[in-house]
């Protein structure tokens, strides 16, 4: 490590997260924030499974990484959902309210969006046959990028969930999402905001499709659990840069990542705790 990279990990640590970049971004030197074609991530999935709930990043930072995409909240309050610059909080009751530059962020996934690629869409039944319409896109484009994905649409119905705030001693993910609250929403327009991670992020994150979803009015949204979908149109932000923020706290590195993590993540990413 020359010195100029490590002043820049230092003055990172002093403003209490270390930054670590994969890829071209982060190879040229580039600060996250000026960086529009890059993933910036806030800590690990794999931490945040296992509790790691506490504040990492403030929402103000946050906005300097990335004007679009996913997260939580400090002890797991709700859904987070950016969209064109403004962080969203999706309560434990669904309800959506603007959060303040303060909000504290111990899990994110962010990107400046620039639209590379457009799929219409319509008649889209279930979330399975959404992945797929997208992973043709990835497929046919590379996937071994990361891709943000902005749908806008009207659905005939959606499925999402979000959770009330946890106290210290914090829970696992999997044991907090248990009281989790879902909501179907029917014959509404809004937004998912989607994060596409390659296999090879399985240590880092969940892969594949995760999203979030929020009304037009702004008013409801949460974590999509099933969806279907009447008319749409998905636009794709391709990006072949990462960048991760690691907390320094102690208790971050008390933390046991030498453990498959795989079925708690399913667990949080899909189940429902709805009768079928």
């Amino acid at each position: 490590m020359n010195m100029q990279m490590k002043k820049k990990v230092l003055a990172a640590a002093l403003a209490g997260f270390v930054s670590l970049g994969v890829g071209m971004g982060a190879a040229q030197g580039k600060a996250a924030p000026a960086d529009r074609e890059c993933i910036a991530q806030v800590a690990l999935l794999q931490s945040l499974a296992q509790g790691y709930f506490g504040g990492t990043v403030t929402a103000g930072q946050l906005r300097a990484l990335g004007d679009t995409g996913i997260g939580t909240f400090e002890g797991l309050n709700g859904e987070m959902i950016v969209l064109d610059g403004t962080i969203y909080q999706a309560l434990g009751d669904g309800k959506v309210v603007v959060v303040p530059d303060t909000e504290i962020i111990p899990f994110s996934n962010v990107t400046f969006f620039d639209k590379d690629i457009s799929v219409k869409l319509s008649n889209i039944a279930d979330k399975a046959s959404l992945e797929k319409v997208l992973n043709r896109a990835v497929q046919e484009n590379g996937a071994n990028s990361f891709y943000m994905i902005k749908l806008s649409g009207t659905f005939k119905n959606i499925l999402v969930r979000s959770e009330r705030g946890s106290k210290e001693p914090y829970p696992t993910l999997v044991e907090a999402l248990k009281t989790q609250k879902e909501i179907t929403l029917e014959n509404v327009d809004g937004t998912i905001v989607g994060l596409y991670c390659p296999d090879y992020m399985s240590s880092l994150n969940s892969t594949g499709w995760h999203f979030h979803f929020i009304t037009a009015d702004k008013k409801f949204g949460g974590h999509v659990l099933g969806l279907n979908l009447a008319t749409g149109e998905a636009q794709f932000d391709k990006t072949d840069a990462f960048n991760m923020n690691i907390p320094t706290k102690n208790n971050f590195h008390e933390l046991n990542f030498n453990q498959d993590l795989k079925e708690d993540i399913r667990i949080a990413e899909q189940d429902s705790v709805k009768k079928n």
